[in-house]
């Protein structure tokens, strides 16, 4: 699943993209795709004639905002994409939603896993989308201070993994770059959020908004086939330091690297760099060498 750096890099693409265009039509060809409103060709008819102002985001949301108050959130969930095509190019498979442009460009969204979702709104009004409207504090946010980001994480009673995942706490992580932060501040994922001490989560702090920071500017990670909205993969699958290196050496201190099931999710560590907690329990175990399914970001 594209993570904050991925749909951060999408947002870059589509604002210098499509800003300043207005749509003359849509085509919704997999309805399900469309969750608000309800009724397709009301959503279609809502759309025709509006400009688009600016694309922002929040979390791992798009939101492309149009003239009159309105906005276009988009979740890209496992495989979603955007495009701009010439009207006269062919369709590619797996596009589901086209938005046609009065200078006679689209911008077409494809999802071969057929998962993500788009909700037309009123801007700033995200009741409709429970994601949305609960959603955390921006890790990368200029005024995100260590104790907001600690004060976030702490009112879970769970592991400090399960925390970083919960959107609710955080906006916009995801597998690769917990996996990647944790690694770099040397904690391991199963510590409850409760035994951390303040210089831990200091270094957690200063270890998430670096690995997302180096992430955004390499356009973040092409781990499957994520591309941005110019269709050019990203880079940062090259810097990964322990997510999908299990059995490799530790880039640190040279110990092999393993994978096991933190917070249902598959989870890299150098044992060695990120020590066991005492409540290390038979709730982590390591996954089956017999059958690795690589796990969704």
């Amino acid at each position: 699943m594209p993570e904050l750096p991925e749909v951060e890099t999408v947002r870059r693409s589509l604002h210098a993209l499509i800003v300043g265009k207005t749509i003359q039509d849509v085509s919704v060809l997999l309805p399900r795709i469309i969750r608000t409103p309800d009724d397709i060709q009301q959503f279609i008819q809502l759309l025709k004639g509006r400009t688009v102002q600016k694309v922002d985001r929040r979390g791992k949301y798009l939101l492309i905002h149009f003239d009159e108050g309105q906005t276009l959130v988009s979740h890209l969930r496992m495989e979603g994409k955007y495009g701009l095509y010439q009207s006269s190019e062919p369709v590619e498979l797996h596009t589901h939603v086209r938005f046609f442009f009065t200078d006679g460009m689209e911008l077409r969204y494809r999802d071969v896993r057929q998962f993500g979702t788009m909700d037309f709104v009123s801007t700033g009004d995200y009741r409709a989308i429970p994601g949305l409207h609960g959603i955390g504090v921006e890790p990368l946010d200029d005024a995100l201070t260590v104790r907001q980001f600690r004060n976030a994480l702490i009112r879970k009673h769970t592991t400090i993994k399960a925390a970083l995942l919960d959107q609710s706490c955080i906006a916009g992580l995801g597998n690769i770059y917990v996996d990647e932060s944790l690694f770099l501040s040397g904690i391991h994922p199963e510590r409850q959020v409760s035994t951390l001490k303040a210089k831990q989560f200091a270094d957690l702090y200063t270890s998430v908004r670096t690995i997302l920071a180096n992430a955004v500017a390499a356009g973040g990670s092409s781990v499957k086939s994520y591309v941005n909205g110019y269709g050019t993969s990203g880079q940062f699958q090259h810097q990964l330091l322990v997510y999908g290196k299990q059995g490799t050496a530790c880039p640190h201190c040279g110990h092999v690297i393993e994978k096991l099931r933190v917070a249902g999710r598959g989870t890299h560590i150098c044992p060695n760099c990120q020590p066991k907690p005492r409540n290390y329990g038979s709730n982590v175990r390591k996954k089956s060498r017999q059958k690795q399914t690589p796990m969704e970001g």
